[in-house]
C-alpha cells in the first residue's frame, strides 16, 4: 500500500451520535431537502454500504456475537471502512457527489475509543490505515440523553449487539462525541436531538448550506490508500 495525493470535487457529511437519536430519519429526510435544491446527492453509511462492508457489519452487530473483543470489533470496523472508502465512498467525491454517510470516524472514536477504552492513538492508526489522511467536511452529531435514546431503541425492538449495551456504554459514546465537537468544533455541528424532526432537519440543512457556500470551488487534494 502507497498514499498518492489526488482530487476530489465533492464534500462528505458524516451524520454521527448515539443510537435512537434519529439518525435515518434526518439522513433520508437531509438527502430529499438538498436533491430539491440540485445537488446530487449519495447515501450510505458505517459499517456497511458495499456488499463486502455489509458482510462485515453483519458480524460486527449480529447479537450472537457477544464474545467478539474490543480490539477485533476495532480492526473489523476498520476493515469495512477501507473497502467503503476504496469503492464507494472516493468514487463518489471525485464525481463531484455530496456524500452523506450514517456514521464514520467520529464514532469509532467515540464508541470504541470513549465507550470501549481503546486507547485512541491506536484507533487513529486504525483509521489511518482504512482511510489516509482523509476527514469529513462536516460531522453532524444528534445529541441526545442517553437514557431517552434507550428507550427509543426498546420501542422499535430488533436491538443489534451494541444497541443492547448498558447505559453507561452509552453515556460514554455521548461524552465522546461531545468531547470531538469541543476540539474541532470547525467541522462540527451539535444538534439537540429532542426537538421534532423538522426542527432537527432544519438545524442541520443550515449547516450543510454554510459548508456548501464556504466550500472551494477547486478540486482539493485528498490523501488516500491505494495498492500500487
Amino acid at each position: 500500500m502507497q498514499q498518492t495525493e489526488r482530487a476530489y470535487a465533492g464534500l462528505f457529511i458524516a451524520v454521527d451520535g448515539g443510537n435512537g437519536t434519529g439518525k435515518s430519519t434526518l439522513i433520508q429526510t437531509l438527502a430529499n431537502l438538498l436533491r430539491e435544491r440540485g445537488h446530487d446527492v449519495l447515501l450510505t453509511r458505517e459499517p456497511g454500504g458495499t456488499s463486502i462492508s455489509e458482510k462485515i457489519r453483519a458480524i460486527i452487530l449480529d447479537p450472537q456475537n457477544s464474545k467478539l473483543c474490543s480490539s477485533a470489533e476495532l480492526l473489523l470496523f476498520a476493515a469495512a471502512r477501507a473497502q467503503h472508502f476504496q469503492e464507494m465512498i472516493y468514487p463518489a467525491l471525485a464525481s463531484g457527489k455530496l456524500v452523506i454517510c450514517d456514521r464514520f470516524t467520529a464514532s469509532t472514536i467515540a464508541f470504541q475509543g470513549h465507550a470501549r477504552g481503546i486507547d485512541l492513538n491506536m484507533i487513529a492508526q486504525a483509521n489511518h490505515l482504512a482511510i489516509g489522511h482523509f476527514e469529513p467536511d462536516l460531522n453532524i452529531v444528534l445529541d441526545l440523553d442517553p437514557r431517552i435514546s434507550i428507550e427509543r431503541m426498546q420501542s422499535r425492538g430488533g436491538l443489534d449487539r451494541l444497541d443492547q449495551q448498558r447505559l453507561q456504554f452509552h453515556q460514554k459514546a455521548r461524552d465522546g462525541f461531545l468531547q470531538q465537537a469541543r476540539e474541532h468544533n470547525e467541522r462540527f455541528a451539535v444538534i439537540d436531538a429532542s426537538h421534532d424532526p423538522g426542527h432537527v432537519a432544519g438545524q442541520a440543512l443550515a449547516a450543510v448550506e454554510q459548508l456548501i457556500a464556504v466550500a472551494q470551488p477547486t478540486p482539493r487534494s485528498l490523501k488516500s490508500q491505494e495498492s500500487p
